[in-house]
């Protein structure tokens, strides 16, 4: 065991060191110059068939050139040109680590990686701005996504259901910067956050009932808190016979059902040609026959039609937004709602509003990485023009003596006065009589 911990500190120190970055473009140099000479055929070669020749091309040149390195660092360099050829270089093992959930670049010597929710500092770097650039043109490549000066953000989804995002100069000083965002094959269940203490097993049975009695949804918190985890969780809940239409900017979510439609925006062409908004496919939805829709997140004029959706029977609607308190997604809702040109008095959207939605459920990251549901809320109609709302569980953390904290939920010992949930609960408890 300590024979292998020192080997891959060894390891780490030359892939990280000078040395390890001048030899390596050197041998990158010289594999340019072969893979031109064998021209359109090397680019029908398998991954192992390159994976062989890199290894051949760097024990020759090693032996040939004498450098002083020996067979286990030569076998690395041979590994990391690989990934350069065949696959993302640096980005490879991060990509393939499913611990992984975010990887933030900061130009060619600066990269972070968040694991279970705790953002540190990456062991690895490029060698410089143009070997970054490489290869993410090469993780855009089968996206068909351009990115250049006249072109210089791109905001897109990965093959694999990840989402990427680059800005390059001139709108950025020290190269570029890229963000990447991963999701998990088989998103969490519900059974799967009760485990990690996402919440507890009686609001676990609040949220089954809501999500079933067809109540509308809006989970709210900010980057990276569990947003989108959550919503995928709720969403197991929705009955099988019932048609269920997502609409993302990025399409993010992988609901666990079996009659989904996926829609996802489209941004427009450099003159602006060919914009499909979030709001132009909520409007489009509404022609599909849903039963329920959900919105991937609320941020723009699409939230005057969800509100109107929400209204006119499309209940069970779901949706996430940015926002640090269920006072505040109600604020922002308004927000949005006037920058998207509301024409009706502000007694009037909180009615809207208020009718709509049925629960905000407030969701947070903490300081150690693990998220918690801080509150849940029920909207209950409207008092002295003003959207009134009342808890039923809230994140108390309880202090333990050797100054850690254990988690626990406060039930404000009141029970939802939803009609939705008072019918299903009645509908529950016939079926109970007649079994």
């Amino acid at each position: 065991m300590t024979l292998d911990v020192e080997f891959s500190d060894d390891r780490q120190t030359f892939q990280n060191s000078q040395e390890f970055q001048t030899i390596k473009a050197f041998i990158h140099e010289h594999l340019l110059n072969r893979i031109e000479e064998l021209g359109a055929e090397f680019g029908r070669w398998s991954r192992s068939s390159i994976q062989q020749f890199v290894n051949l091309e760097c024990e020759s040149l090693v032996r040939l050139h004498r450098v002083p390195i020996n067979s286990q660092e030569t076998q690395l360099l041979a590994e990391a040109l690989t990934k350069e050829f065949a696959g993302f270089g640096p980005l490879e093992d991060m990509l393939n680590d499913p611990a992984v959930e975010d990887i933030l670049i900061n130009g060619s010597k600066q990269i972070y990686v968040s694991k279970h929710g705790v953002l540190q500092k990456a062991v690895l770097n490029f060698a410089d701005n143009a070997h970054l650039m490489r290869i993410v043109r090469r993780i855009l490549a089968p996206i068909g996504r351009r990115l250049d000066e006249s072109n210089p953000m791109v905001d897109a989804r990965l093959s694999d259901g990840g989402r990427i995002n680059v800005v390059i100069e001139p709108l950025v000083i020290n190269g570029p910067v890229v963000s990447i965002r991963k999701f998990r094959k088989d998103p969490l269940t519900p059974e799967d956050l009760l485990k990690l203490g996402t919440f507890d097993l009686a609001m676990a049975q609040l949220l089954e009932m809501a999500v079933r009695a067809r109540c509308n949804i809006l989970i709210s918190g900010g980057t990276s808190s569990g947003k989108t985890a959550l919503l995928n969780a709720l969403a197991s809940f929705v009955p099988d016979n019932e048609r269920v239409v997502t609409i993302e900017d990025t399409a993010e979510l992988a609901l666990n059902h079996p009659h989904v439609v996926r829609m996802e925006s489209r941004p427009g062409s450099y003159d602006g040609a060919g914009n499909v908004s979030i709001r132009d496919l909520l409007r489009n939805s509404l022609r599909m026959r849903p039963d329920r829709i959900i919105v991937g997140e609320v941020r723009g004029a699409e939230v005057i039609e969800m509100l109107q959706a929400m209204n006119t029977g499309h209940d069970g609607s779901m949706g996430t937004i940015h926002a640090s308190s269920p006072r505040e997604c109600l604020y922002r809702l308004e927000m949005l709602a006037g920058f998207a040109g509301y024409q009706g008095s502000e007694v009037s959207l909180r009615r809207q509003i208020a009718n709509a939605i049925d629960f905000i459920i407030q969701i947070g990251r903490l300081p150690n990485g693990g998220r918690r549901i801080i509150s849940i809320s029920e909207i209950t109609g409207l008092n002295d023009n003003v959207v009134a709302m009342q808890e039923l569980f809230r994140y108390e953390p309880q202090p333990l003596p050797d100054g850690d904290e254990r988690d626990r939920w406060i039930s404000l010992g009141i029970s939802p006065h939803s009609p939705k949930i008072v019918r299903l609960r009645q509908v529950l408890q016939r079926q109970h009589k007649d079994s």
